[in-house]
Parts: structure tokens; sequence; C-alpha cells
């Protein structure tokens, strides 16, 4: 019987492979909800035009799949796909949903937003967030410098100023600005080390993970072949395909299209 399916075991944190009921390192056996809802899952699979989603990082959950049967799914922390135990993500946070036999997903208004995994470069616009590692950014336009005199004459004194057409800042809890940093040129990096923006202590990023650059006013991000992969916030709604992987609050989620 297939119960499990890499399910990762709660108290030793080992992967449980399909068919156990047990973990083979210290025998805590594998959750009831786990199996019926695998069971529910295998049941399922006669319909080849539908997709499912597989949970990759998930707080203990990994290994879950969804077969999404109906004509769409709420997720959020109510809806057809729960994750209650996920803070970041809104009661109703996006809607998997079918539009002429194309899976798509929709941002139902939520507070953190929906991601979707980069494959090369992606277009850019001001005020658009991205995902690099654990960190949250912000493209920017720089803002037009005011070299005016005081009413009494004085010019304020500053540091030397670059030209630069862009930032890119990092946003922290509450939505509040961290660490910014000005483009020197028409593109800047973003990575653990050796980079215009460094995040040392961030060990999902790669020494050199993105690059953002500009052409003639228009803005690019492109993921550098990097193991965890840059993230987008979709506007509004977007198509997925075989192999996108989105990210929504704490949880990771890889698209598979059976057909």
């Amino acid at each position: 019987m297939d119960q499990a399916k890499h399910y990762i075991c709660a108290a030793c944190m080992t992967s449980v492979p399909r068919g156990h009921k047990f973990c083979g390192r210290c025998g805590e056996p594998v959750p009831d909800h786990i199996l019926s809802f695998e069971t529910q899952y295998f049941s399922d699979m006669q319909d080849p035009t539908k997709a499912r989603l597989i949970l990759i990082h998930g707080q203990g959950m990994e290994g879950l799949s969804y077969h999404l049967t109906a004509d769409q799914h709420i997720a959020g922390r109510n809806g057809q796909l729960e994750f209650p135990d996920d803070a970041f993500i809104s009661p109703t946070h996006a809607n998997f949903l079918y539009r002429n036999t194309r899976l798509v997903i929709r941002d139902e208004g939520s507070l953190n937003g929906v991601y979707l995994r980069i494959k090369g470069s992606s277009p850019l616009s001001p005020g658009d967030l991205f995902l690099a590692g654990d960190q949250v950014l912000r493209l920017e336009l720089t803002p037009k410098a005011s070299d005016g005199a005081d009413a009494d004459g004085t010019f304020f004194y500053t540091s030397p100023r670059q030209p630069t057409a862009f930032r890119v800042s990092q946003v922290l809890e509450g939505g509040n600005p961290g660490a910014t940093v000005c483009a020197r040129e028409s593109s800047l990096t973003i990575g653990r080390e050796d980079n215009d923006l460094n995040f040392p202590n961030d060990m999902h990023l790669d020494a050199a993970h993105c690059t953002i650059s500009e052409q003639g006013g228009k803005f690019t991000v492109t993921d550098n072949g990097t193991r965890n992969g840059t993230y987008v916030r979709i506007k509004t709604e977007i198509e997925l395909g075989h192999g996108d992987y989105v990210f929504m609050g704490r949880k990771l989620l890889r698209v598979e299209l059976n057909a």
C-alpha cells in the first residue's frame, strides 16, 4: 500500500519513503492524515488532464501532493489547500484554477504575495518585489537629487554622488526599508560575497546569486544558475507550466502537469 511519499519524520527529520508506516530510523509512526492524504491522491490519478502540486518546503510536511481536480482551488490558511501553520499566508491567499485547460495561479489580494521562480531572466518594473535566498528585495528608481540652496543661500553638503539609474532595497518586517545599494553603471549584482549588495550570513544565497540590469529604461533580473533560484512576485495572475516553482508565505510548491 502506498501510504507515505518522502514524508519528513517530525521526531528525527529523516525522510520516510513511500509505503512505510513508520520511520526507519527512530520508529516514529507516520501520522494518519499523511497516510489518508496519499491514499486519496493515488486513487484520483485516473484523470490525466489535471495537475498536482508537490510541497517542497513546508515545515516538516515536505513531499505532500495536492491533486488539482476541481475547477479552482483556494490556497491559504483556509480553503481547499490549507496551510494553517503559516502566519505569512493570508486566509485566502491564492487560487489555482483552470482557464481553457491551462493551469493559472491568481493572487487573491494576499498581504505577502505569490512569487514565481524565474527561468534565466525576467523583466522587472520599478516597485516590483523579488526574492533571492531569504531576502525580500525591491527594485526602485533613484530619487531625483535636489541641489537647490536653502532659503538663506546655503547648500546641503553631501558625499560625492555617482550617476545611477536605479537601486535595490531590502524589505524588512512590516515593510520597512533595510540595506539599499545604487547601481554604479547599468547593472547590479546580489549575493553572499563580492557583489554590489551582499548578505554573507544568508546560506540560501549563492556567492553571486542574481543580476539586475538596465538597458534603454527597461529592467531585467537574471538568475545566475543558482541552486535555490530567484523569484519574482506576480502582479495578478500567471499561467503555470510543468516544473514551475511557486513560493508563498513559507511554502515552496512545485507544479507537475500530467498531460
